[in-house]
């Protein structure tokens, strides 16, 4: 009897815990939701409801000034979101693939330059050419300016995704891909029926990595891309935010005034959307994916 109250009291106690974890964590994910919510609001906002209230969760001042300012062209808006996803899409897809097929030779002991090369990608974690010698060779040898390519090239290898995915293919038991050698598989197909079925969660999280790089890269636009047929949402967001800090700061040359807060926050809201979209998708492969490809 003594022994069953125990167990009783025990498993009391461990309930308990777990509802404290619980309702700390459910706190914990509401602060960590308010700041967007404080974004949505503000960019609903006017711009005197913000200076006179400050951000809220429910605007003080009703306002679509902000969408309006932002679409007021919506065919520009448009075109840059299908630049963007076109890039998001293709890029992240190759990315992955190129950079899943390089950690898988890194990862195989029996590769005899395994160390050289490992070295060749990891030196650009730390060293670069520099900007200007980068620029030229886009420019004047490999004639990239003003091209859908250059949205994308440059950041299909990046070095420290390919060390997630390198660690992560280490720890795949190396009996299971020798006894597939042994019934006469060759390496693409144990790449692509063993390796690539068995690391779901590292290669959805890298994934991941790679749609947000893509999706909030403005910078190779700004270097490379005169064409407007090929300007990326990121970029052409910072174009917005430029002209509007510029007729904010000149109102007496514009005559117009700019509802800067409340458009900032609507950019947040047009930029982060699809994100925001994509990633309840892939985030039960999270955790487990940094899990895996953690450094020991």
């Amino acid at each position: 009897m003594a022994l069953i109250i125990k167990r009783g009291n025990h498993q009391s106690n461990e309930k308990l815990r777990r509802d404290i974890i619980h309702l700390i964590l459910t706190a914990y994910s509401v602060i960590c939701v308010l700041p967007f919510l404080l974004v949505i609001s503000g960019s609903f906002s006017s711009e005197a409801g913000i200076a006179k209230s400050g951000y809220t969760l429910v605007p003080s001042e009703f306002s679509t000034s902000a969408y309006s300012y932002i679409l007021k062209d919506p065919t520009q808006i448009i075109k840059a979101y299908g630049v963007s996803l076109s890039v998001t899409i293709v890029g992240s897809l190759l990315g992955l693939l190129f950079m899943s097929m390089l950690a898988f030779v890194l990862s195989r002991p029996q590769f005899k330059y395994r160390k050289a090369l490992s070295f060749y990608v990891f030196f650009t974690m730390f060293f670069n050419g520099g900007l200007v010698p980068w620029y030229i060779l886009i420019v004047r040898y490999l004639h990239l300016k003003d091209t859908f390519l250059i949205l994308f090239l440059p950041l299909l290898i990046i070095p420290w995704y390919v060390l997630i995915l390198r660690t992560s293919f280490a720890q795949l038991p190396e009996e299971l891909l020798e006894a597939a050698r042994l019934d006469g598989a060759s390496e693409w197909r144990i790449f692509h029926q063993i390796v690539v079925p068995l690391s779901t969660p590292v290669l959805a999280t890298v994934g991941l990595f790679c749609v947000l790089t893509f999706w909030n890269d403005w910078w190779l636009a700004l270097l490379f891309i005169n064409n407007r047929d090929l300007v990326p949402l990121q970029y052409l967001l910072h174009e917005i935010t430029v002209n509007i800090n510029f007729m904010a700061a000149n109102p007496q040359t514009t005559g117009i005034t700019m509802p800067v807060l409340p458009v900032r926050m609507a950019m947040a809201v047009l930029a982060i959307g699809p994100i925001a979209l994509i990633f309840p998708l892939v985030q039960r492969y999270f955790v487990r994916g940094i899990t895996l490809g953690a450094l020991k």
